[in-house]
């Protein structure tokens, strides 16, 4: 994956409590068969009206939002279905960084799995950050992910973020979940050769077949 350290740019306030996978991605784009084409799909009905047509006062088509990188959004922020259509569909979208006060389990995991940061801030902070960004022309902020810390220079405003140390170092070092668990390996080989030193009769236990070990079906009643 694309290494993340730093990303500057317009922020989309979304100021939504519970907004979840379905109005993240809605259903109807969900017939593909690859990731292609999500972004129309991503957060549709906050952009356009029913009839397709853009939605006028949405943030998303005011100038300079178009390619804002950033969305500020309130708590649980992403919960519902776990469909993972809905990071990508962001990701296409041009959104690299989500910041709310939570999440839904499964969308933060599905978040760093494929490269976007999801940026925990307390209550607190993630209001003033609402009440620093405006939704009439853009504001830039800048998401530091080697420091975990959120910066709004108009408004003199740096407060910090919260992410898990490993789910830290994917991003820094654009590893997934696989690459990561892989840096492990000695780690794994230590346990491994320390695990089947104490119960030998477990060694490579999923390879053996029910004749070795002397397994039998019990009758069905």
């Amino acid at each position: 994956m694309k290494k993340f350290t730093q990303v500057t740019g317009a922020a989309l306030a979304l100021d939504i409590d519970n907004l979840d996978t379905d109005q993240i991605m809605p259903k109807q784009f969900l017939r593909g068969i690859d990731k292609s084409g999500l972004a129309q799909g991503a957060l549709y009905f906050l952009r356009f009206n029913p009839d397709g047509s853009p939605k006028a006062d949405a943030v998303f088509h005011k100038p300079g939002f178009e390619k804002a990188p950033i969305i500020i959004g309130g708590p649980n922020f992403g919960c519902g279905s776990s469909r993972e259509h809905a990071v990508w569909g962001l990701q296409q979208m041009g959104i690299e960084v989500v910041i709310a006060p939570s999440f839904g389990e499964i969308f933060y995991s599905n978040c760093f799995n494929n490269g976007l940061l999801a940026a925990k801030v307390s209550a607190e902070d993630s209001r003033r950050l609402f009440e620093a960004i405006s939704t009439e022309e853009p504001t830039e902020v800048t998401v530091d992910l080697e420091a975990c810390t959120i910066s709004v220079p108009a408004k003199n405003l740096v407060i910090d973020f919260t992410v898990a140390p490993r789910h830290r170092t994917m991003l820094l070092e654009g590893l997934d979940m696989v690459e990561s668990t892989m840096k492990s390996m000695p780690e794994i080989e230590t346990f491994r050769a320390r695990h089947e030193s104490r119960f030998p009769w477990m060694t490579r236990l999923a390879g053996k077949t029910a004749r070795e070990l002397k397994v039998h079906k019990a009758p069905l009643i």
